[in-house]
């Protein structure tokens, strides 16, 4: 008898998750905080902090990009730590001292790490965290900054967009995935404040810095926390944007797996977020807290199918799961210009990021560094607009 309940459970979870908080958040939840005082002729002065680690192939561009935003450069220091960097990323970098980039080194530690050991060395008013790969739209730290004129917000986060126009397979729908993430930010955001940021390009009040754990796996999201518990807003800036190149393909388990281990020490780590003290707590139980949660409730459902009297529903119910299961796998052999592909792709990206899920909680028996690997990406094209 306790297999329909829980697969009425399960599948109200299932459904909870994937469209009815969809629903709520696009037509029911009202804004609670007023519209940003966003002023463009307001101005701070800022440290840009940019931890690398064996860069080379990035480093020179990067800088070159960050020394050519429109922002009035004597009001910017850029901060390099390098962590550890065994390669030419720290003789590239010390090529730029005469342009006021000034170098800090670090012993191999990790991105918190480096982060951690700059923030003394960082005297600018607001923080601009981004990193070394993405390219920066040359508008984007003054959108930033111009957040910061209202006294409610504390961090500010731009958008992230996609160097290659022509994305297919699993790059495509991550693409898709992004968008609702960027939506559902965007929403928090106009509501209140936003959960987390994009960590290739947030700002942060200076005053509300604060050392984090090096074995941090998500930078962006814990320290825009202090923010959040602090009483000031974390808001999205559509019109700062940074461009990033796709991921090569089957790459997106290992980043996704990080990402969410990230979140687990987010849970962990903040109790706070449970409390009054999140004003966001709804919507970060519904949108952060429903990732990790969905791969159990789809578990759940297949248990409780499996574990229903034989009859023509549960026939039913088995054979609709095991064709997902089937289009999901099969898509590793379905040729990309085959129609199959519409739906086998998706199918298997959903499954990645729900494998990604359950595989996350090795951040508790595992050294978090264990799942932090360098991304690899597709070759450089050039950016759109």
């Amino acid at each position: 008898m306790a297999a329909p309940f829980f697969l009425a459970a399960g599948t109200a979870i299932v459904f909870y998750i994937l469209i009815g908080y969809p629903v709520l958040l696009a037509y029911f939840f009202r804004r609670s905080a007023p519209p940003v005082k966003k002023d463009p002729r307001f101005r701070a002065s800022v440290s840009v902090l940019l931890a690398v680690h064996n860069g080379e192939r990035f480093i020179r561009k990067k800088l070159e990009c960050l020394l050519s935003l429109n922002y009035p450069r004597e009001l910017v220091e850029i901060l390099v730590v390098s962590d550890g960097s065994t390669d030419a990323t720290e003789a590239i970098v010390e090529s730029f001292s005469d342009r006021g980039v000034r170098l800090l080194r670090a012993p191999r530690g990790g991105k918190p790490a480096a982060l951690n050991l700059a923030l003394p060395h960082a005297s600018g008013e607001i923080l601009f965290f981004t990193d070394v790969r993405q390219l920066i739209h040359p508008d984007s730290l003054s959108h930033l900054v111009a957040n910061f004129a209202d006294p409610a917000v504390g961090a500010a986060t731009g958008e992230p967009r996609f160097l290659d126009p022509n994305l297919t397979g699993e790059q495509a729908d991550m693409e898709v995935y992004w968008r609702y993430e960027l939506w559902a930010r965007r929403r928090h955001a106009e509501i209140d404040s936003a959960c987390n940021t994009t960590g290739w390009i947030y700002a942060l009040r200076r005053s509300l810095a604060r050392p984090i754990p090096a074995d941090t796996l998500t930078d962006d999201g814990v320290i825009p926390l202090n923010a959040l518990f602090a009483g000031y807003r974390v808001i999205v800036d559509p019109k700062a944007l940074a461009f990033d190149y796709p991921n090569i393909e089957g790459g997106e388990l290992r980043r996704k797996m990080r990402t969410l281990a990230g979140l687990w020490q987010v849970h962990v780590r903040s109790p706070r977020l449970f409390t009054r003290a999140n004003r966001m707590r709804i919507h970060f139980l519904s949108h952060k807290t429903s990732r990790l949660a969905l791969p159990w409730a789809i578990l759940l459902i297949w248990g409780a199918t499996l574990g229903l009297a034989a009859s023509p529903f549960r026939t039913f119910l088995l054979s609709d799961e095991l064709l997902f299961v089937a289009f999901a796998l099969s898509d590793y052999l379905v040729p990309g210009n085959s129609w199959i592909k519409r739906i086998s792709s998706p199918a298997k990206s959903f499954f990645v990021m729900n494998a990604a899920a359950l595989l996350s909680i090795a951040v508790f028996v595992v050294p978090p560094g264990w799942l932090w690997r360098p991304t690899r990406i597709a070759p450089e094209p050039q950016p759109r607009a």
